[in-house]
């Protein structure tokens, strides 16, 4: 059966990858596509209700493993609830995070062996893998400008070291999947980039 085209978008706090996710999603429904977009953790009632454990900042005693067990968890139902249907209707399906948030998070931050994160999240989504990734890189010095004061939630609030493990784990990883995982420089405009981003779809759908 012809599947859809699986993007995810990739990045520390305040990249803008969701505002890229959201841009690439008009874009594309502009051009006559049929789209669907979510977030990882989110989007199903079920993973939504996760996301509020994970992220919740009454949880800052929340064991490493529990946290990588739930985020899985999240990401099973919505897998099995909305993307893999969505994709069988040869639709295309945008994700703000998948799997390699987990990888650069609880694998590269958390430091949990990266084999144990490869196979929890071989179960959590049944292998299913993005067609491209884009991961918008910005430096923890600017993601902390353009937080600003705002409120941090339980993952936010991780000091420095946490987040530059995170951006080296997701560079590595772009290293080692060069034709799947797309390094765009998030220091450029928000057009800019989506502009190279389209581009590289238009490519993709040819």
């Amino acid at each position: 059966m012809k599947q859809g085209l699986f993007i995810t978008f990739e990045g520390i706090d305040q990249s803008g990858k969701t505002t890229q996710a959201a841009r690439l999603e008009q874009r594309l429904k502009d051009a006559g596509y049929t789209v669907q977009s979510w977030r990882d953790p989110g989007s199903t009632s079920i993973s939504e209700q996760i996301r509020d454990i994970l992220l919740s900042s009454k949880n800052h005693g929340m064991n490493a493993i529990t946290e990588l067990l739930l985020y899985e968890a999240a990401r099973a139902q919505i897998v099995a609830e909305a993307i893999r249907p969505a994709l069988e209707k040869n639709h295309i399906v945008i994700m703000d995070r998948f799997y390699d948030s987990t990888t650069a998070y609880q694998g590269y931050g958390r430091r949990i062996s990266l084999d144990t994160i490869h196979q929890a999240n071989a179960i959590a989504t049944g292998g299913l893998k993005p067609d491209v990734t884009f991961f918008i890189d910005v430096t923890w010095e600017e993601s902390c400008r353009r937080k600003g004061q705002n409120v941090r939630d339980r993952m936010e609030s991780e000091g420095r070291s946490f987040f530059e493990r995170i951006r080296a784990g997701y560079l590595t990883m772009a290293q080692n999947e060069p034709e799947r995982i797309i390094v765009m420089d998030g220091q450029q405009t928000a057009v800019a980039i989506a502009s190279d981003i389209w581009r590289i779809i238009e490519n993709r759908l040819r």
